[in-house]
């Protein structure tokens, strides 16, 4: 009796899965919302509605409060005044942070728990299911459970969460091992995955991009295309930004102001406003003809898109009032070089390097530079990068290999580990001032400024800087020394867009030879003219575009086979 009564509500349950389940319109919405720290305002009275089918990116300077608005959107911080209000019955999901939340949980369960309510009526039923005693009680009990779980699409749960998995780069042998076995790329996954299971009505993600390789962020930026519900994401990837934005939401003076379009739609329209605002001869009908024209343009861009026919009509409906100048600075990154290279530039043969544990980072690395080179750096192993820059900047040498710099070649290199810089208690201008051969205060005080390091900021010392600071020091430091080539392992690490932005167009105008690492894919697909991959079993060098690299196949073939090699310590 109680087999034949668990096949009954099963089967019940099963057709009930097939009844079509109407879902009402839902929406997020801020009112009068403001967060106070002592005498810092971080929000003052910013009211502002998400509504279902877009995609919403949060940008603003470092400090600005996108990852706090995600956390006052989330509930676990409370504002000041003001309330946030969700449609009632609608689920809200949240790229977890912590690490180890999960850790005695299998990977299979800990992505399933991502759907609270139908993780918990799994729980109950099984639990049910399992009782020695199971009662005519239990049985409506149970029966209820399964109407809910056929309802959830929970006979589906392990299959799309075993899906999910795997899209995001998680072998299905690892399925079903603790969290805790996990390292920390790979529990990063499994917490995306947890927070995309399910079919979330609303999901907040902060910097759901970190640590995931081309192909992963490829894979997200299709999930998030296709979603039809309500994203709100926090990110400094542009191209990311680009692929899955229908709104962006710049938070700038305490305020949010939603804007129609992606990064690249509210970045270039807001310049072009600027740039109208500061021409005062222009007439009226002029400008709005040109900004007329450039939404048309932008519109028509759109078809490249996989969110082509949404933002299309986003776009369409935009009127040119809409456009306003952005009061955003951007730092001023000018590189020039003291000379002109010679025609010898670099030559590298042999080159080997193993890790700390023996293991080959790269090995038989041979080539040689021309004057228009701009190099992209590629490895699976981030370690063999860093190794790798730092021989090319005198930092280290090799095990086997040689690296010949012709004579006129002067480098400028940005580290990814930059702590050794910064150990000091100088104040900015002592600091900067120590790197350079003129010690007069306005003149390192221009390239501080350039980095907008200006007033009292100059006399922070240099030891308790943030990141972020960190890195506009370095570069203040790069454009002083004057070099004719560029080292820069990972450079826009801890940048905020505006500074992302301002190398950017300063790597596009530099004419020399550059090498750089980094895992913005805007950036590298912009610059890279020359894709150098470093493996363990040799070097693979194209003269191609970054997206031309990552999307040939006989590239992808070939990249297979230079891991899979092994070599021996």
């Amino acid at each position: 009796m109680h087999k034949h009564l668990q096949r009954e509500i099963r089967i019940n349950s099963l057709n009930a899965c097939k009844i079509a389940y109407l879902r009402r319109p839902f929406m997020i919405s801020v009112s009068n919302l403001s967060l106070r720290y002592g005498k810092r305002t971080l929000f003052e009275e910013v009211d502002v509605k998400f509504t279902p089918g877009n995609c919403y990116g949060i940008i603003g300077a470092n400090g600005a409060g996108k990852s706090t608005f995600l956390k006052i959107l989330a509930g676990e911080i409370d504002p000041t005044t003001g309330h946030v209000s969700i449609t009632p019955g609608e689920r809200m999901s949240v790229l977890r942070q912590n690490h180890f939340a999960f850790d005695e949980f299998t990977v299979l369960h800990t992505v399933m728990m991502g759907n609270t309510e139908l993780f918990k009526i799994m729980e109950e039923k099984d639990a049910l299911y399992a009782k020695p005693d199971f009662s005519e009680e239990d049985g409506i009990r149970a029966a209820n459970l399964e109407e809910k779980f056929a309802e959830m699409d929970g006979w589906n749960a392990e299959s799309n969460a075993a899906s999910m998995l795997s899209g995001l780069g998680v072998s299905e042998d690892k399925h079903g091992l603790l969290m805790k076995e996990m390292n920390g790329k790979e529990k990063v996954r499994v917490l995306l995955a947890q927070a995309l299971f399910g079919n979330p009505d609303i999901l907040l993600l902060d910097e759901p991009t970190n640590d995931l390789d081309v192909d992963t962020i490829t894979w997200l930026e299709n999930f998030l295309a296709d979603f039809e519900n309500t994203v709100i994401v926090v990110s400094h990837d542009r191209h990311f930004l680009d692929a899955v934005c229908t709104h962006i939401a710049d938070i700038d003076f305490g305020k949010i102001k939603l804007y129609t379009g992606n990064y690249t739609f509210w970045y270039e329209s807001s310049q072009l406003a600027l740039r109208q605002r500061s021409d005062q001869n222009k007439k009226i009908e002029d400008k709005r003809k040109e900004l007329q024209e450039f939404i048309e343009r932008f519109s028509a861009n759109a078809s490249k898109s996989r969110q082509a026919t949404s933002r299309k009509k986003l776009l369409e409906k935009l009127v040119v009032d809409d456009i306003t100048p952005s009061t955003r600075k951007y730092p001023a990154i000018i590189y020039r070089p003291n000379r002109e290279p010679g025609d010898q530039i670099l030559k590298v043969e042999g080159l080997r390097k193993t890790g700390s544990e023996g293991q080959v980072l790269f090995d038989d690395i041979h080539f040689m530079l021309g004057k228009t080179d701009k190099v992209a750096v590629l490895s699976k192993d981030q370690l063999a990068i860093r190794a790798f820059f730092d021989l090319l900047a005198g930092e280290d040498m090799p095990e086997a290999g040689t690296i010949e710099w012709g004579q006129t070649i002067t480098r400028a290199y940005l580290p990814n580990e930059n702590g050794a810089y910064f150990k000091n208690d100088y104040n900015l201008v002592d600091w900067l001032r120590q790197y350079s051969t003129e010690k007069d205060e306005t003149y390192i005080r221009g390239f501080l400024g350039k980095m907008l390091f200006s007033g009292e900021e100059v006399f922070k010392q240099s030891n308790v800087l943030s990141g972020g600071e960190k890195v506009r020091c370095m570069l203040s430091r790069m454009m002083m020394m004057n070099a004719n080539c560029l080292l820069l392992d990972e450079p826009t690490n801890h940048l905020d867009l505006e500074s992302i932005t301002a190398l950017n167009n300063a790597l596009i105008e530099w004419k020399h030879v550059v090498l750089f690492s980094s895992h913005d894919h805007a950036l590298t697909e912009s610059i890279a003219n020359r894709i150098i991959e470093l493996t363990p079993s040799g070097v693979i060098d194209k003269r191609m575009s970054f997206d031309e690299y990552i999307n040939d196949e006989s590239i992808k073939e070939q990249r297979a086979k230079m891991y899979s090699k092994v070599q021996p310590a």
